[in-house]
């Protein structure tokens, strides 16, 4: 495994591990690697210095508030896709998802609430699902809702 510091047109900086250096090349070159803060495709390495074992605490702190900003910024941005290009179904989304998979309802991208009981039934009936990130809250006196998304469209 090789880790590359990238940098995208927007000079956005983020790390990509890939398998050897000509894995980068071929991934790179077929536009799959992406900015993870603006999604950009137009992606380059940077410039690089060597790992220094020792980190001072502030350092580290500092880093870890970085990769958390990304990593929020990237769950913004998955939401807001799936918001804008998937069809919203509320609580129908475990009889909905099940519809589209057993073919008795169109093939399309939806969104809702599920219990993590329902989650799981559709996980082990071979429904492709995956979560969403900070979608509504749910009103503390109700069961808890996971939002979730068909997972075969955001593929």
């Amino acid at each position: 495994m090789i880790k590359y510091q990238l940098l995208c047109d927007a000079e956005h900086e983020f790390e990509g591990w890939f398998r050897d250096s000509a894995d980068y090349d071929e991934q790179s070159g077929n536009g799959l690697v992406e900015c993870p803060a603006c999604g950009s495709d137009t992606v380059r390495k940077a410039v690089m210095s060597p790992a220094i074992p020792r980190r001072s605490n502030a350092s580290r702190q500092a880093r870890f508030a970085e990769i958390k900003r990304d990593m929020g910024q990237a769950m913004e941005r998955a939401r807001d896709y799936v918001e804008k290009n998937f069809d919203y179904v509320g609580d129908q989304f475990p009889e909905e998802a099940r519809k589209i998979h057993y073919g008795e309802s169109e093939e399309r991208g939806i969104y809702g609430e599920a219990s993590g009981k329902e989650v799981k039934d559709l996980v082990d009936e071979g429904v492709s699902v995956a979560p969403l990130p900070n979608v509504k809250k749910t009103d503390k006196a109700e069961k808890p809702k996971t939002p979730v998304a068909d997972a075969k469209k955001l593929n």
